[in-house]
């Protein structure tokens, strides 16, 4: 290879390659899940954070390093999902702040932008786990700083490849880093991702063939709704009819006082409206009668993309009726329909609490709502909802003050990422890890406390919950000193496999066991879409003999995967 230095072509070239490798090898990336369970995700949630950048890349009219630069940080930045995928969104964002003023990148440039991506991700997580896609990320810069010192006019090549062989050998010694990965016989699965990407980018620039072709589109994995069902709310009821999205490419100055001033006036001909900046870019969603006001106005601020206008009372009446076809074929089955409390009117002034909640299963979404959830995105174990998602629900909720109950714990940082790209209302993100948590969280929200009190109220007591959640094997593995079949049932804690066995009654009671201590007094269980209604209160009955003092409760959660998940506190 001759070449010495890297343009904004070729750069773009390695980053769509290294997004296609890291796609291509997505199943195999989720396999190396800790846990055996069937939503191991972290190969899924690097892709499709890493595909949201790569179709702005491939949108770009004009390539420069620049606007590489700008596509890749941003478009990462909205489409993160996941730990994973936040982590490696905060890398390509820390390389993008170094390359965006380089019309070529060199030794030098490339071992301060790996540098500054290791930075900027470790800056990004509360609390730094060595045996991660950190320590691959940050193994990989020390070498190229190294190589750098040694040579000065070291060559591109001998320093692509050296940091890819010192990343592969620092994601050989994640197991003895992490006890928990040499126990299950795996190397850390965010950064095989990250190896992977690397990879992909070294074939590129070695002139590999590669296809580009990156698949537009991408269907929103984390689905999204309001506390009211679409047939409750007629389209009269629809205050502002058109959902207006578009970027505006600054060519102008752009100020903290311009952005409030651009706020005010989308506030005067619309609602539900986020503006997020990100360095020479921003990202509007507004509610209005008339898109193109928005649109003259965010004209004078510079050239538009990505723009999309629907029209919600056309797709509301599509939705009524695709919902009332659903509710016949339900209601053919049985004679009698349970009265359901009114929904929710769509919201026309603000308030000043609001509540956004991760949920998966119809049972669970219901309770989170006749909780008082103003907006559940529906996602959780199988599928983490990205920055974007978030931020979307963020739009919808008309409050001063929103909290916002991730419910799993691989969903915390995207949103404290959206979190941190909203700057009109307060967002406080409770750290639940399980559905349960979030449950409890809600309960205890008390209106006449600020939301600072609320949020510490809630933090202590969630912290009380212990969660187990019953789900199948998909490999055989030891972990936790079990020794685990694929088939087998799994009682999944907090921190650790409770229990292993072949019936899912006995491996519920055994999980139960290992939650209850002489402290507890309430026991919840939701049981899942494979699990029908006899079954769990038969489940329910042998509790109660076993566990009389405390109070027993039982819920239909209708969630996927795991066929219980139980609460202890």
């Amino acid at each position: 290879m001759n070449t010495n230095t890297i343009d904004a072509s070729l750069c773009a070239k390695m980053f769509l390659a290294g997004a296609k490798n890291l796609e291509s090898k997505k199943e195999w990336i989720n396999e190396l899940n800790v846990f055996p369970v069937p939503d191991g995700d972290t190969g899924t949630n690097m892709t499709l954070t890493i595909m949201s950048a790569a179709r702005e890349v491939v949108g770009l009219d004009n390539l420069t390093m620049e606007t590489f630069a700008k596509a890749v940080s941003s478009g990462s930045l909205r489409g993160a999902r996941g730990n994973s995928g936040v982590i490696l969104s905060q890398l390509l964002r820390g390389f993008t702040k170094v390359i965006k003023k380089e019309t070529e990148i060199d030794a030098a440039t490339l071992t301060a932008a790996l540098q500054k991506a290791v930075e900027t991700a470790y800056k990004a997580v509360m609390k730094p786990k060595e045996g991660t896609i950190l320590t691959v990320a940050r193994g990989g810069a020390e070498r190229a700083v190294e190589l750098l010192e040694e040579n000065p006019d070291v060559d591109l090549e001998t320093l692509i490849f050296e940091v890819i062989q010192r990343a592969e050998e620092v994601l050989n010694q994640t197991p003895e880093m992490l006890p928990v990965l040499k126990e299950a016989g795996v190397v850390d699965s965010g950064g095989q991702g990250l190896l992977q990407v690397l990879k992909g980018a070294a074939d590129a620039f070695c002139g590999k063939e590669v296809d580009y072709s990156i698949e537009g589109g991408e269907r929103s994995a984390a689905k999204a709704e309001t506390g009211a069902q679409s047939s409750d709310i007629s389209t009269a009821d629809i205050k502002f009819g058109y959902c207006t999205e578009f970027i505006i490419m600054l060519e102008k100055e752009y100020t903290a006082d311009t952005e409030l001033e651009f706020k005010a006036f989308l506030e005067s001909i619309g609602d539900s409206i986020v503006v997020v900046s990100d360095d020479d870019i921003v990202k509007v969603h507004v509610h209005t009668n008339d898109p193109g006001l928005a649109i003259q106005r965010a004209l004078t601020y510079g050239s538009l993309t990505k723009m999309k206008i629907d029209n919600m009372r056309e797709e509301h009446n599509e939705k009524v009726i695709r919902e009332a076809e659903r509710q016949a074929a339900e209601k053919q089955a049985a004679s009698v329909a349970e009265p359901k409390a009114p929904a929710a009117k769509p919201q026309t002034e603000q308030k000043e609490i609001g509540f956004i909640s991760v949920s998966i299963g119809d049972g669970i979404a219901d309770i989170f709502r006749d909780l008082g959830v103003d907006y559940l995105i529906e996602g959780g174990q199988t599928m983490n909802p990205s920055t974007e998602d978030m931020l979307n629900a963020i739009a919808q909720v008309n409050a001063k003050n929103i909290f916002i109950l991730p419910n799993n714990k691989n969903i915390i940082l995207a949103a404290n990422q959206a979190r941190d790209l909203t700057e009109d209302k307060n967002i406080i993100v409770v750290p639940t890890r399980t559905i349960p948590q979030g449950i409890t969280a809600v309960i205890n929200y008390v209106p006449e406390k600020s939301p600072e009190e609320n949020a510490a109220v809630m933090e202590e007591e969630i912290a009380r919950v212990k969660t187990g959640q019953l789900t199948y094997a998909v490999r055989d593995t030891h972990i936790d000193d079990k020794t685990i079949k694929a088939g087998d049932i799994m009682g999944v804690g907090d921190h650790a496999i409770l229990a292993v066995g072949k019936d899912i009654d006995c491996v519920a009671l055994d999980t139960i066991s290992m939650m209850v201590d002489d402290e507890t007094e309430l026991i919840s269980i939701y049981y899942g879409e494979d699990i029908r209604e006899e079954e769990a209160a038969a489940l329910k009955d042998k509790i109660e003999e076993q566990y009389g003092d405390c109070d027993i409760e039982l819920n239909f959660g209708g969630q996927p995967i795991y066929y219980y998940i139980i609460s202890a506190e």
